[in-house]
C-alpha cells in the first residue's frame, strides 16, 4: 500500500499526469528559470570583470602618468578596455581634437558630451538582461499560482462524478498544482537575489564612473586654462 501511494506520488508521475496547460506552465517556468540562471552567471563575469578593470585603471590613472601617454596606451588596448577606460579614451579624444585657443567652455562641453555618450553605452551594456531577472522574479511566483489554481480546479472538478470521495481522490490532483507554486518560486528567487545583488553593483560602478568623469573634466579644464 505505502509502496503505491510512493509510486503514484512520485515527482515524474505527478508532472507526466497534470493536466496539458499545468504540464506548458511547468515548462515556461523551467525555461525562464534556466535561462535566468545563465544570465546571472554571464552577468557575474561581465561585471567582474568591470569592477577589475576599473580597478586597474584607477590605479594606473592616478599614478600621475602623462595623459597622452596614457591615452596612447589605452587606444593600442581599445578592444580589451574596461568601461572607465573607454570613457577616458572618449573624453580625452574629444579633448585633443581642439586646436589651441579654442574657447575653454566650447572644449568642456564637447568633451563631457562625448564622455557621458560613453558612459551611457558602458552602462546599457552592464545592466542588460537586468530587466530579464527582475521579470522572472516578480512573475513567476504568479504563473505558478495559475498553474496550482488551474490544477486544483480540475482536481475538485473531478469529483463530480465521484459519489464518495476521499483524500486520495485529490491528494495526486492537488500534489501536481503545487509542483508548479514550487518551481515559481525556484525560478523566482535566485532571479530577485541575483537582480538586487546586480542592482548594487552598477550602481557603485556607475557612481565611480560619474566621479571619474567629473575629476578628469577638472583636470583638463584646468590644462585648458593654461
Amino acid at each position: 500500500m505505502n509502496t503505491t501511494v510512493t509510486e503514484d506520488l512520485s515527482l515524474f508521475y505527478l508532472i507526466s499526469s497534470a493536466s496539458v496547460f499545468v504540464q506548458l506552465v511547468m515548462l515556461l517556468l523551467l525555461l525562464a528559470s534556466l535561462l535566468s540562471w545563465w544570465y546571472i552567471f554571464r552577468k557575474l563575469f561581465v561585471l567582474r570583470d568591470a569592477i577589475r578593470q576599473s580597478d586597474e585603471f584607477e590605479d594606473y590613472f592616478w599614478r600621475g602618468v602623462d595623459l597622452n601617454t596614457l591615452y596612447q596606451r589605452a587606444t593600442t588596448s581599445r578592444y580589451t578596455a574596461g568601461s572607465m577606460e573607454r570613457i577616458f579614451i572618449s573624453g580625452f579624444g574629444e579633448f585633443s581634437k581642439h586646436p589651441p585657443g579654442t574657447d575653454v567652455d566650447m572644449i568642456m562641453e564637447s568633451t563631457r558630451r562625448a564622455m557621458q555618450a560613453t558612459y551611457q553605452r558602458e552602462m546599457d551594456r552592464l545592466e542588460t538582461h537586468l530587466s530579464f531577472l527582475a521579470t522572472v522574479g516578480s512573475v513567476s511566483p504568479y504563473v505558478g499560482l495559475l498553474g496550482t489554481v488551474w490544477g486544483i480546479m480540475n482536481s475538485f472538478r473531478s469529483l463530480s462524478n465521484i459519489s464518495q470521495a476521499t483524500i486520495a481522490h485529490v491528494a495526486p490532483g492537488i500534489a501536481e498544482a503545487l509542483i508548479a507554486t514550487a518551481m515559481g518560486l525556484f525560478a523566482a528567487i535566485p532571479a530577485v537575489i541575483a537582480y538586487n545583488r546586480f542592482v548594487s553593483d552598477t550602481e557603485k560602478l556607475a557612481t565611480r564612473f560619474e566621479s571619474f568623469m567629473e575629476e578628469l573634466s577638472n583636470i583638463l579644464q584646468r590644462r585648458a586654462s593654461h
